[in-house]
């Protein structure tokens, strides 16, 4: 009988960053980076302490992780890049690690699966390359997706859950043009039924399509790209020439992906193509292109970027004197590198809790990065040494403040705790000593990314606006945008006088 009190099961004293539970709730796996092991080291969990089980080592880190243990207790279903380059979905014996290849993709990593409510066997795995592909394991389950893909092909789609007998699916289907719709899925029926929509209003609005492209970086690697082009202009390529907004994705060990994306439906409404590029480093197509990227910020994953760029401009789609780069994260340090290591390719930038100083931020990490410390000083550069301190100063957008040529707009939270606010100040103290055009924006109540709806409108109003300026696209009057917005202009706030009253 429950009696209410809290009973500890275990102390987390060996500093383990995760744990895998199986379905009785029992611990049976963790892990930890260990740097003088050079890798992750997992651990069997089953007597209450740790027990070096196998190591990770850490080209495989962004493609190898534990994902369920069956209800027997007796696989555990993983994705796993070791010995090879894509991530495979794998079946490992608990007892005596012997590993079995239940599915894997040509072209990318082994992504989102399906499992059955019972056994917890995984039925289905999906994998995106241009877009979402399923290998299904299982006759049945095969059927369905088959069943759901052709009455929305221009979808993909999440499973979200399914009944005890896997008769019926709860699924969210979207795309470009439809963001997120819930489905009741009858298995046996063969048929879905709405249950409701995320975006209701957007339902009478014509939106912009999304196209898939495969760009050449200079040195051959294949950069999976996606084009967003104005509503009413053609699919693919537009009738002319459009200002363009390259929109760089953070991370850098994330992806951009086909779907709706409401940041590409109001810049492609205000009249901009925009390019979204899957540089090195980004995840999903193998550990060699995760690797490709390591200590080549600013370098080739820069690189990877222009060449979209100039691909962007040959193929009719760009204007070369009208493209801007904007991003947030990463892809604000992505943007200030634009502004300084290629000042000449963007006409404009807008970096969003950016990063100008690679020292300082791996310097400063905040206390949750400890265990993931170890990578970043391997894929960025190491500032315990004197030849990586140099190399990070060597690729940090402060130290070439005095490159910049164009216009640039700057959004930070004060409490961002990864990149700091320090990073924009100092960015944007040596521009100001350099008498070059900023526009400094913070916000007081923020972090990492403004959350406030007031805050977040009242920042795409002056994005808005300054785009408009250079690149020579639409804008809303500004109204009431400000409303409620804790926005503090910090420098350049003439840019809204040209906006629209």
């Amino acid at each position: 009988m429950a009696t209410g009190k809290r009973q500890v099961i275990y102390e987390n004293t060996e500093g383990l960053a995760w744990f895998l539970f199986d379905w009785q709730g029992r611990m049976r796996i963790a892990g930890r980076n260990e740097a003088a092991k050079g890798g992750q080291q997992v651990y069997r969990m089953e007597t209450g302490r740790p027990e070096p089980w196998c190591l990770i080592p850490f080209d495989d880190a962004f493609g190898t992780n534990a994902l369920l243990v069956d209800r027997a207790g007796r696989r555990l279903f993983a994705r796993s890049s070791l010995g090879r380059d894509k991530s495979a979905l794998v079946s490992i014996d608990m007892r005596t690690g012997d590993e079995i290849v239940l599915a894997e993709h040509p072209n990318a990593d082994i992504g989102a699966t399906i499992s059955d409510a019972r056994t917890f066997e995984i039925l289905a795995a999906s994998a995106v390359h241009l877009r979402q592909d399923w290998i299904a394991l299982d006759e049945g389950v095969e059927r369905t997706i088959d069943m759901i893909r052709g009455c929305a092909p221009e979808c993909e789609f999440i499973h979200l859950s399914s009944s005890d007998d896997n008769r019926l699916w709860t699924i969210a289907l979207h795309g470009p043009l439809r963001p997120a719709d819930y489905f009741l899925v009858d298995r046996e029926a063969g048929a879905l039924r709405e249950l409701f929509s995320s975006r209701p209003d957007l339902k009478p609005y014509r939106l912009a399509g999304m196209e898939p492209a495969i760009v050449k970086s200079r040195d051959g690697l294949d950069l999976v790209c996606y084009l967003t082009l104005p509503a009413d202009e053609p699919a693919n390529r537009p009738r002319v020439p459009l200002p363009t907004v390259l929109w760089v994705h953070g991370g850098p060990w994330s992806r951009d992906a086909y779907g709706y994306d409401c940041e590409r439906q109001w810049l492609a409404n205000r009249g901009y193509a925009v390019l979204s590029v899957n540089y090195r480093a980004s995840v999903g197509f193998g550990k060699a292109f995760v690797n490709a990227g390591d200590r080549e910020h600013a370098g080739k994953m820069h690189d990877d970027l222009t060449d979209a760029v100039e691909w962007a401009i040959q193929e009719g789609i760009a204007q070369r004197d009208k493209v801007a780069i904007m991003g947030g994260s990463y892809g604000g340090y992505a943007s200030f590198v634009g502004a300084t290591f290629t000042p000449n390719v963007f006409c404009c930038s807008v970096p969003i809790v950016g990063i100008t100083d690679l020292m300082t931020l791996l310097e400063n990490a905040p206390p949750y990065w400890a265990d993931f410390m170890e990578q970043l000083y391997r894929r960025f550069g190491d500032p315990r040494t004197q030849e990586g301190r140099e190399f990070l100063r060597s690729r940090s957008p402060l130290y070439k403040a005095d490159q910049i040529r164009r216009p640039m707009l700057i959004g930070h939270g004060a409490n961002d705790v990864r990149c700091t606010r320090g990073q924009s100040d100092a960015i944007v103290a040596a521009m100001q000593k350099l008498n070059l055009p900023v526009t400094y924006v913070v916000f007081p109540d923020e972090g990492h990314r403004f959350a406030r709806p007031e805050n977040n409108l009242a920042f795409h109003a002056i994005v808005e606006a300054f785009l408009a300026r250079h690149l020579g696209g639409r804008a809303e009057p500004v109204g009431a945008d400000f409303d409620g917005s804790s926005c503090r202009i910090l420098a350049g706030g003439d840019i809204l006088e040209a906006a629209p009253a």
